[in-house]
């Protein structure tokens, strides 16, 4: 009695159209979410209540949170109380969300009555806030009031108000460019306005 030979099955093969990456050439694409380098602990708390609420809820509000909370200081930038009245004018009963400080601003002369939700309030800005009757909330209260982001406004600062921001872009000179020069100092016996009007050199 003798055992039959079987063949080994054929090998199997990749279906036609699928391929690799080609490491080589491209690499490997990583899409990460920033996450924050803050030593912080309260920053550090709200990030996980905020990673918690954004698995568990289908609400988008709390993902923009959560990703706006692990944002890099510049990315964070306060936002002025009478930049706030303007976007809140005619919004009556919703609340101010903002990632980043508020700050108080001296041309308001009449503040509204402000609900404002922010990580970080100056102390001019929430006694303005409080006298005129408004709120300010911290996010764990916010969490508790709204988790899923109803009735909210979420806002920003202004992200290119940097003064280094005014150094980037077209070399300073070039025709349609406003980025600003970088000149050693002011005064007589340095570059003024070169390429920006006709009495200094010439203008673009």
């Amino acid at each position: 009695r003798h055992s039959r030979l079987v063949a080994p099955p054929p090998p199997r093969r990749r279906p036609a159209g699928k391929m690799g990456i080609d490491i080589e050439a491209g690499g490997r694409v990583w899409n990460k979410p920033r996450v924050t380098k803050s030593e912080n602990p309260y920053i550090r708390l709200l990030i996980k209540l905020y990673k918690f609420m954004a698995r568990r809820t289908d609400s988008k509000f709390n993902k923009v949170i959560l990703k706006r909370l692990n944002m890099t200081r510049k990315c964070k930038p306060p936002l002025s109380l009478q930049k706030l009245a303007k976007h809140m004018d005619a919004k009556d009963g919703k609340i101010a969300v903002v990632v980043g400080a508020v700050t108080d601003d001296k041309r308001l002369y009449e503040v509204p009555k402000l609900t404002v939700c922010a990580l970080r309030f100056t102390e001019a800005a929430r006694a303005s806030i409080v006298k005129a009757g408004g709120e300010c909330l911290t996010f764990d209260k916010l969490a508790l009031r709204s988790p899923l982001g109803k009735g909210t406004v979420l806002l920003r600062g202004p992200v290119k108000a940097r003064e280094a921001e005014r150094y980037f872009g077209k070399a300073p000179g070039v025709p349609g460019s406003h980025t600003k020069q970088r000149v050693r100092s002011k005064g007589r016996k340095f570059e003024k306005a070169r390429g920006k009007r006709k009495s200094r050199g010439y203008k673009a």
